[in-house]
């Protein structure tokens, strides 16, 4: 369903509101407008669905879902994280009759999501990433995906592939799922050499194309080889390091197709779990879940396919440790750990699993780390 399509939808609720008050009743709401399947479920981007990146990750998710007997399937991409998301969450429900709708952009749930759930009390919202708490509706929640040991494998690889010792990495922002993202690809390349570094780079917004660009070619001006990163759409940066010689290890979803020969793995999100499930309870009159997490071992996480430039040391090493992780209870987080500006942030004895609340609020690189989070 294009953004274009969406808008007219949100500019015939206002309409339909507007008859209402007139006393002209339903009768403006189009044939067909609420959906005869047991199950309307609405989608909500805050970019494009071909993104190559966070977006496309829920839309595949969204499309994989399609085929749930009874489910019927609502999206809109490109909605900001503004009043807009308001209107479209809306249109879903008015117009399609959508009873469980996912906001899947970080903006959208505080205000906005939180108010419109108050206003539609018999309407399931879950955020992706959103920190729900006991205070918020109790028709919301959150899910997420514990990614960072996707990022470690991904250390690994890059670890094994750089000639440099030195790998390089594109980020948005400074915040505690980006710092966590860092700092365990760090720590997955030094499990290959202690002596590699990471020169870190953050553009400063989810989206800019421009500076993504910059800062790839910056990194690759430096000697770096390898390069990874965290920012909404890896299109530009995976594409920008091919094309200046460099290795690439993805995120979000599988970026292989952009760099065929230099692409070595990627930390995918696997959505499709978290959004079954869901859809599953709603379908069978079961409670949904407020605060659901889960990684590699639960099916939330993935990893792409290793690359064809991948050495047979590299993937031996990658296959050990994906089977560990894959057991369960693996950790990375190991006091003790110095940041990047000398001071113990993990004390000797701590170790921090990635279900640890410490990890939540991190706002530090580690030694071996270069770059800033101020």
């Amino acid at each position: 369903m294009t953004g274009k399509f969406m808008l007219s939808r949100r500019q015939l609720l206002k309409s339909t509101a507007a008859g209402a008050a007139l006393g002209l009743g339903a009768g403006l709401l189009p044939k067909g407008a609420f959906a005869a399947s047991p199950l309307t479920v609405g989608f909500i981007y805050v970019g494009p669905k071909d993104d190559y990146g966070y977006n496309q990750s829920h839309a595949q998710a969204a499309a994989a879902v399609k085929s749930i007997p009874g489910v019927t399937v609502v999206e809109e991409e490109n909605v900001p994280e503004t009043t807009d998301v308001v209107k479209t969450m809306e249109s879903m429900i008015n117009l399609d009759g959508a009873s469980l709708i996912f906001p899947t952009s970080f903006g959208y749930f505080d205000p906005f999501m939180l108010d419109t759930a108050k206003k539609y009390p018999d309407v399931q919202f879950r955020h992706c990433g959103g920190l729900w708490t006991d205070k918020d509706p109790q028709n919301t929640g959150s899910f997420f995906g514990y990614i960072g040991m996707g990022m470690y494998l991904n250390g690994i690889v890059a670890g094994h592939m750089t000639k440099s010792k030195k790998l390089g990495f594109v980020a948005a922002k400074p915040i505690p799922q980006v710092l966590l993202n860092i700092n365990s690809f760090l720590l997955g390349a030094r499990a290959v050499d202690p002596t590699i570094t990471v020169q870190t780079i953050f553009t400063g917004d989810w989206s800019l194309a421009v500076k993504e660009a910059e800062a790839t070619n910056a990194l690759a001006d430096q000697g770096i080889d390898v390069v990874s990163m965290h920012v909404d759409s890896p299109k530009v940066v995976v594409q920008t390091a091919a094309g200046r010689g460099m290795y690439v290890c993805g995120y979000h979803a599988n970026q292989s197709a952009l760099a065929p020969q230099k692409y070595l793995t990627g930390a995918e999100w696997n959505w499709v779990k978290p959004y079954t499930d869901f859809i599953n309870e709603m379908l069978a009159d079961k409670p949904l879940g407020h605060f659901v997490r889960g990684g590699i071992p639960e099916g939330f996480v993935k990893m792409s396919p290793l690359g064809p430039a991948v050495t047979p040391a590299a993937k031996n090493h990658f296959d050990t440790v994906l089977a560990e992780i894959d057991k369960g209870n693996f950790a990375i987080i190991k006091g003790p750990m110095k940041d990047n500006k000398g001071k113990i942030v993990v004390p000797a004895g701590t170790i921090y699993p990635e279900t640890a609340i410490q990890l939540e609020s991190m706002d530090y690189l580690l030694d071996g780390i270069i770059g800033s989070t101020s």
